[in-house]
């Protein structure tokens, strides 16, 4: 049995995603399933550029607002509720649209890929080897991942405490290291078909402009006002929501650690550089419909080679 088929609409930033992904859904009766890391946040809606009120008016869209900024969101968990949210607009007969720039929760709602399994019963196990962490340092706790998966080591930085934990406590929960884990998920068949769209610019130096543009929407629109109302709310700057491009800088500045201005430039910056690793990341996409914006977006275009490109992989 062939897997079910999904529209995927994904490319960089401020590439006009959200508007595409909404024409296709209003034309192949579909809903959109948002594939953005951070517009799942609630409270989060003017730096991460999440759908309008309009927008969300137009057709249903999921995944959006589905956590308090001071959960500790993963991608497995985004896997299993977003595949959810798909196999029920599919029941129903309609077409699940995914829309987003955030490429490994994409791959990894479409692959179907499972992640090994962290249940709150764990904590203390995962509070024990974080503590030897502290207490051995990198180096030590690196060379006993070494010791039963070399491969999961050979990726790893001694700095990079959470990942360390989270291999050696995998492994002493399931006796399976997350290498072997993650060999036998990729040779599973994918969840979903999915027929992929990928929007960018021409120029490089018009995705900059866009971008910068936008920024400066944003904080015109109160993304210093939203980040403050965030802080006052008790949310940790360390928070895994505040490390958001645009949140983190706008912070530094209300902290009084950078100026605002500096702040501004910052986003910029941050933004075309995260825009740089979406390209990358998104022209290894197999089979996939390129659209490259001239200038201004021609969304009347786009959506005709799109609808002839999903008819000719299946979709009426």
């Amino acid at each position: 049995m062939s897997a079910p088929k999904v529209i995927v609409v994904a490319g960089p930033t401020a590439t006009g995603k959200t508007k595409l992904g909404i024409l296709l859904a209003e034309r192949f009766s579909g809903e959109i399933v948002s594939a953005d890391s951070m517009q799942l946040y609630r409270r989060m809606d003017i730096g991460t550029a999440k759908a309008t009120a309009e927008e969300r008016a137009q057709v249903p869209h999921h995944m959006l607002d589905v956590a308090g900024p001071e959960e500790d969101y993963s991608v497995s968990r985004y896997v299993e509720e977003a595949a959810r949210c798909c196999d029920d607009i599919l029941a129903r007969g309609k077409t699940p649209v995914i829309v987003g720039g955030t490429g490994l929760y994409i791959d990894s709602l479409v692959s179907g890929r499972d992640f090994a399994e962290r249940s709150e019963g764990d904590e203390a196990l995962r509070g024990s080897i974080s503590a030897r962490y502290d207490a051995l340092g990198g180096e030590a706790m690196l060379e006993e991942l070494r010791s039963f998966d070399s491969e999961r080591a050979a990726k790893l930085h001694p700095s990079d405490k959470r990942r360390i934990v989270r291999a050696i406590e995998i492994y002493r929960l399931t006796g399976e290291t997350i290498s072997a884990h993650d060999a036998r998920t990729r040779a599973l068949p994918p969840r979903y078909e999915a027929l992929r769209i990928v929007l960018n610019y021409r120029e490089r130096s018009e995705l900059y402009a866009r971008i910068d543009a936008r920024v400066d929407d944003m904080v015109a629109s109160g993304l210093f006002e939203e980040v403050e109302g965030l802080l006052k709310s008790g949310l940790s700057p360390e928070s895994t929501a505040m490390q958001a491009i645009g949140y983190k800088e706008a912070a530094q500045a209300l902290s009084g650690a950078i100026g605002r201005e500096e702040a501004i430039a910052l986003i910029k910056q941050n933004s075309r550089r995260y825009a740089k690793r979406q390209v990358t990341w998104f022209s290894r996409s197999p089979d996939a419909l390129f659209l490259s914006w001239d200038g201004t977006p021609d969304f009347e275009k786009a959506l005709r080679l799109s609808t002839e490109f999903l008819i000719a992989r299946g979709l009426s």
